[in-house]
């Protein structure tokens, strides 16, 4: 007896979510149910979306994972609204999908006045078999040599041109707002005052001091000895009008950051 060939399945390049006018297309990030109630939406990048003959969609996804769901869980670097694009694919039916977000670059997000609940940030690609970080490297700030946090105000010296967080040079954010110039304890040593144009969020060109990030997720600080820069974040922004700390974006929310991957 002869098979009966299957109906096939077309290629589409968007849809309109159920019950709205959002039209979705192939390239966006969208905004997914949780399989618990009153969890934080899913996030994932839509690669594809696929039609049966009885028209119901499917929708070929790669996930942004949050840092507390990768190997070595959320860091004191991590912004609020960190996500690291993983490898880690999935084929949904295109109803579980309920918005469309936005996932800056991680230097576009430090230019944004203020962040919406759908606008997330990714400075990391993430290996979820291997727990793996692209790039593995990061430049670091302050006496803590920590990766740049944008959701967090730092000072920078006028002098060396590193930032610093308030509280690791014991002073309270109120007392940085105030401060005309600012010169950290090193160069503070020094008798050299100069007039010092200021970027407003840290450069990383001008740091001397790069981190491995393991693929356990722990963070080690040591000296770059290669020829060659390394892969640093965030990038360099252009030159701008004196600003001696950075003052992170608004948020509109608080967002709920503990999820269960499917």
């Amino acid at each position: 007896m002869a098979k009966t060939k299957k109906p096939g399945k077309k290629e589409l390049s968007s849809f309109i979510i159920k019950g709205t006018n959002k039209v979705v297309k192939v390239g966006d990030c969208v905004l997914m149910r949780p399989e618990e109630l009153g969890k934080p939406q899913y996030v994932a990048l839509l690669e594809k979306i696929e039609a049966d003959h009885r028209n119901n969609l499917s929708v070929f996804v790669r996930w942004y994972y949050r840092p507390e769901e990768a190997a070595g869980g959320r860091r004191a670097f991590h912004g609020q609204k960190e996500l690291f694009l993983s490898n880690h694919r999935d084929v949904q039916s295109a109803y579980t999908i309920e918005g469309i977000c936005k996932v800056h670059s991680f230097k576009n997000y430090t230019k944004l006045d203020n962040v919406g609940s759908e606008d997330f940030f990714c400075r990391f690609e993430y290996n979820a078999s291997t727990g793996g970080f692209t790039p593995d490297r990061v430049a670091v700030y302050c006496t803590c040599e920590m990766p740049y946090n944008p959701d967090d105000l730092m000072i920078q010296c006028e002098v060396c041109k590193d930032w610093y967080h308030p509280s690791c040079m014991k002073m309270s954010i109120a007392k940085a707002k105030k401060l005309d110039h600012f010169r950290c304890p090193e160069c503070s040593k020094g008798d050299t005052t100069k007039n010092r144009q200021f970027s407003s969020y840290p450069d990383s060109s001008k740091v001397k001091t790069n981190g491995d990030i393991n693929t356990n997720g722990s963070f080690n600080s040591y000296p770059d000895s290669s020829n060659q820069e390394p892969k640093v974040f965030p990038s360099s922004p252009k030159q701008e009008e004196f600003k001696v700390f950075h003052v992170p974006p608004k948020l509109e929310h608080e967002v709920e950051t503990k999820r269960q991957r499917r």
